[in-house]
């Protein structure tokens, strides 16, 4: 297993990380530094907006679906322009999005969360065929939204409640019957953060403050975790043209140390990712 940083920039924030198989990229956001970043090779990429941006999924080689605090828009990588999709949550202004990501049917799912983290005042929706639905209300800190790879469940999590739930889905993506808890993390004092499976199945799990990356098998059971420099990891994807790449974002909020805030990059021998849907409007 080697680990090594995949990018210096240190993020405040650092969410949203992303593969995009069309052009062979990653993307990431910093989201109290309100920035897109990206890597194309040793070219370093960066798009500033006027509000916090968490979350994109891919829609062609030259556009992305973000998810800002008011909105989610279509964002053309070529010259910055945005064309509004719909409205999120725009009339809240104490809430902002947090993590998302799109689903194997061509939707985006998406958390909320109020800005000073006040406990319930988020909430997880769907955009989906033209609709963005409410799945989930009362939600503090949403995160780890990603799917399983036979795409018969999704996972999420409620960082505050330090808990990650697992949800059965209909043939279309929409959630049945009631989620059922994947990891109950209370007792060892872990707060998930990001999430993404990976090919087998495995839930590979960002826990906020513990600097490390966790693994679970699809029944829950813990395999291994990785330390990382980071102590505030975020958010993982898998990268590069084989998806054998773990890219980890961190956060430097609140901390000082040098390498906090940084990108990191993992690969452990024998463990790849899922293609990366792409996002259909």
């Amino acid at each position: 297993m080697s680990i090594s940083v995949f990018d210096p920039r240190p993020c405040q924030l650092g969410e949203g990380a992303m593969w995009h198989p069309g052009r062979q990229q990653a993307f990431w956001f910093d989201i109290l530094g309100k920035r897109l970043l990206s890597r194309k090779g040793d070219e370093a990429l960066e798009w500033q907006f006027d509000e916090h941006v968490s979350a994109a999924g891919w829609l062609d080689d030259d556009h992305l679906l973000i998810a800002s605090e008011t909105a989610l828009f279509r964002f053309d990588l070529r010259d910055g322009t945005r064309q509004h999709i719909a409205a999120l949550e725009a009339e809240m202004t104490g809430n902002r999005s947090n993590d998302g990501r799109a689903d194997p049917w061509g939707g985006f799912w998406i958390g909320t969360m109020a800005k000073d983290e006040r406990r319930g005042a988020g909430a997880i929706y769907r955009w989906f065929r033209g609709e963005l639905r409410q799945l989930r209300a009362e939600v503090s800190i949403p995160n780890a939204i990603c799917f399983s790879p036979d795409a018969t469940q999704a996972y999420f999590a409620d960082t505050a409640e330090k808990t990650v739930w697992r949800q059965d889905l209909d043939a279309e993506g929409w959630p049945v019957g009631a989620p059922r808890v994947f990891l109950d993390l209370r007792s060892e004092g872990l707060n998930p953060d990001g999430a993404i499976t990976d090919a087998q199945g495995r839930f590979w799990n960002a826990q906020w403050g513990a600097g490390r990356l966790a693994c679970y098998g699809p029944d829950g059971q813990f395999q291994q975790a990785i330390d990382l420099p980071s102590a505030q990891t975020s958010c993982p994807a898998f990268i590069g043209p084989a998806l054998d790449v773990l890219l980890v974002t961190s956060a430097a909020v609140g901390l000082s140390g040098a390498q906090e805030g940084l990108s990191w990059k993992i690969k452990v021998p024998g463990v790849t990712g899922s293609p990366v849907p792409g996002v259909v409007l």
